[in-house]
């Protein structure tokens, strides 16, 4: 039997590798003497430990395995001691059942926030496909909802209006003139066909994304956000040369939220913006809490040809990424951004863009609310 142990610290930047993790991330709080101030269940469930003997509890007093609690004072320490973000690694086990995990420091004041990952080690790679995948389907789900909504709303205008004017000539065209009457008949009819085409096609298609069901948790904001930010780089940015860069104030805030959706929510943006950008480009986020709502806006400069170039890697279809270029009507998002709008939505929140502009800096602004402010 032989067991393994591996652990590096490194100062986290736009351009630091993000590895593939998997399963839920935990996360425990730290006072600078380095006691427990709060866990979390995922933690707990992750390393098989008691909660409540882990609260007030140091590092080299739990129960945690040696090898992880001196990966996570470690990474404790530079944080504090730097003031500034941490990454780590640390493996342990025996030869057959090597566990992995990654560790994100988040410094406060008096405390650090450090957020472990699961890691799946060689199938890292596949992971990381199957992911992308899911978020991809997720994306075109709701796009397509988005689609057949404006679809029922825009039809029913137009035959609304014919019903109404086949009432009027109705009451105009000779009752006895069979030519006359074929035809009216035949309008009523069209339009009865199409209103009952909406409503069994377009509307009962759409039903199942109708209401987006949330499982709301408190939710670390600064955590959530840098997972959704290393997702889009090992997804599309790193693949297409454009960089995320990340401004934000974050530390230890939390919202009330459905993380599993906001994560879904950034990552297209984020990866909107990246495969909407020219080659060498920068993406640059900015996220903040402020008047009861935390907002994230993603700033790039838009590219047609980036976003028409069919031999770049792409998660968007090809003519999502065309509409997307055209002008807004009506205020209307893009409709590969639909998934954006509905979760900000469902959050109590909001999400917009102006019109996307070749050689022109576009914004993705989403808002949520943040609970008890």
């Amino acid at each position: 039997m032989t067991t393994s142990f591996s652990s590096s610290v490194e100062r986290t930047g736009a351009q630091s590798g993000d590895p593939a993790v998997a399963g839920n991330d935990g996360v425990l709080v730290l006072d600078t003497a380095q006691r427990c101030i709060s866990a979390d269940a995922a933690f707990a469930h992750i390393f098989d430990i008691d909660l409540a003997a882990l609260r007030q509890r140091a590092l080299t007093q739990s129960t945690l395995p040696k090898p992880v609690a001196a990966a996570l004072a470690d990474a404790a320490d530079a944080a504090l001691a730097g003031n500034g973000i941490r990454r780590a690694q640390v493996s342990f086990g025996e030869d057959d059942a090597t566990r992995s995990f990654t560790i994100l420091a988040l410094p406060a004041s008096d405390s650090v926030t450090l957020i472990v990952s699961p890691c799946a080690g060689a199938p890292d790679a596949q992971d990381s496909a199957t992911r992308l995948a899911h978020l991809r389907a997720e994306a075109s789900l709701f796009m397509r909802d988005h689609v057949l909504s404006i679809v029922s709303h825009d039809l029913r205008g137009p035959l609304n209006a014919i019903h109404s004017w086949g009432y009027v000539l109705e009451r105009k065209v000779d009752a006895n003139d069979p030519a006359a009457q074929r035809a009216l008949a035949g309008i009523r009819s069209g339009v009865e066909q199409q209103v009952k085409l909406i409503e069994q096609s377009v509307d009962r298609t759409r039903a199942e994304t109708k209401a987006v069901a949330l499982l709301l948790a408190p939710v670390a904001v600064r955590p959530l956000l840098e997972r959704s930010v290393a997702l889009a780089r090992s997804s599309i940015a790193r693949a297409r040369g454009v960089a995320i860069n990340v401004e934000s104030p974050l530390a230890e805030e939390q919202v009330e939220a459905d993380a599993e959706r906001l994560t879904q929510m950034l990552w297209l943006m984020l990866a909107f913006a990246a495969e909407a950008s020219a080659r060498d480009a920068s993406v640059q986020v900015s996220s903040n809490i402020e008047g009861g709502m935390w907002r994230t806006d993603v700033r790039f400069v838009a590219s047609a040809q980036a976003l028409n170039d069919s031999s770049a890697p792409h998660v968007l279809e090809a003519f999502a990424r065309r509409q997307a270029l055209e002008p807004r009507e009506n205020g209307r998002i893009a409709w590969g951004l639909a998934l954006c709008k509905r979760v900000a939505e469902a959050h109590g929140g909001a999400f917009e863009h102006a019109n996307i502009v070749d050689g022109a800096e576009a914004v993705l602004s989403a808002r949520i609310a943040v609970a008890g402010m």
